[in-house]
């Protein structure tokens, strides 16, 4: 009896979780698609301003970070220097806006199981920056997702047709703009870490000085584009339009917050499951929601990289069970990162 109060309060501990991060990520996946890629109006006008989505985005994040920050009576000084915070922004920033802009040339759908791939870049910039050593179980693994990566991009239903140039959809430009997320998100998550391990800084801090200079950055980007006033008029002729953003910009910043908690109680393993999953489901959804076809090779390349995905996570669930003890005493608990949704 005793067993089970512990037992049941992590047990509603993970429902929570694993409801609040996939609620807000596939709410987020529906809407960035529907924005970028569904007219609005009877004039059926497209919102082509990715970095408007930055701007919203950031500034939400930032405020109620400054909030959160201050309730809790925790300081706001900077921990690190604030040129570091700046390389990460400016990284978030472009990995984002080549995720927005992706979504003009590639479906949801291929943008998702695209993201899956990072895991190379990651390795990558995990060998630079960071100096680690991986294993070959590691390099099969991230050969394995990117295989049915590739198949998945390659070889898409001729029906599915971006709503911005005829033709097959994965364009070479489309494919290169998800090519500069994954290199800018490696890195971005890969310095996050080096922050993280480097210096004593609280989650809070990283994402409020992180996205305080992404304000900074978006905004600059916008009034030297010059398309700022021409966004605010796109939302202020289009309420519904205005309502997606807003309701992106919420459901993105709760999101961080739910990754925040998932990371901090039951540990980055548990974290990739449930977003392996969130990613499975939002490919699923987007098919049914938004009418894509997917052709056989597409499926076969799905089942290709979720399979390794989750053979992955149970591998090294069972490589990692009998060391947890000793691994918990050297090093603590695993640091919450800011992860792109």
């Amino acid at each position: 009896m005793a067993e089970s109060g512990p037992k049941e309060h992590k047990l509603w501990k993970g429902i929570f979780a694993v409801v609040g991060i996939m609620t807000t990520l596939l709410i987020y996946g529906i809407l960035q698609e529907k924005i970028m890629r569904i007219p609005y109006g009877p004039n059926k006008e497209f919102f082509k301003y990715s970095l408007f989505l930055v701007f919203c985005n950031r500034i939400t994040t930032s405020a109620v970070s400054a909030g959160f920050l201050l309730a809790s009576k925790k300081a706001l000084e900077p921990v690190a220097p604030v040129y570091k915070y700046c390389l990460i922004s400016v990284s978030n920033i472009l990995t984002t806006t080549c995720q927005y802009e992706a979504l003009k040339y590639v479906s949801f759908p291929v943008q998702t199981l695209a993201k899956c791939a990072k895991m190379l870049p990651v390795m990558v910039w995990g060998t630079l920056i960071m100096q680690k050593r991986y294993k070959g179980l590691d390099y099969l693994f991230a050969f394995l997702v990117t295989l049915g990566c590739s198949i998945f991009i390659l070889y898409p239903a001729a029906a599915d047709i971006s709503p911005y140039h005829r033709g097959r959809e994965s364009t070479v430009w489309g494919v290169s703009l998800m090519l500069g997320y994954l290199g800018f998100d490696g890195f971005t998550s890969t310095f996050q870490d080096k922050l993280f391990k480097g210096y004593d800084m609280e989650i809070h801090n990283q994402i409020f000085y992180t996205t305080l200079c992404s304000c900074i950055l978006s905004l600059t980007g916008l009034l030297l584009q010059g398309n700022l006033l021409m966004a605010v008029d796109f939302v202020y002729r289009h309420k519904d339009c205005l309502f997606d953003v807003a309701l992106l910009s919420t459901v993105a910043t709760a999101s961080q917050f739910f990754i925040s908690y998932t990371i901090r109680t039951f540990g980055a393993l548990t974290f990739a499951a449930i977003m392996t999953t969130r990613q499975l489901v939002s490919i699923v959804l987007s098919c049914v929601w938004f009418s894509h076809p997917l052709s056989w090779e597409q499926w076969f390349g799905a089942v290709i990289v979720f399979g390794s995905l989750y053979a992955k996570s149970f591998l090294k669930n069972i490589a990692q069970k009998p060391s947890q003890p000793n691994e918990n005493m050297s090093n603590g608990a695993p640091s919450p990162r800011k992860v792109n949704p």
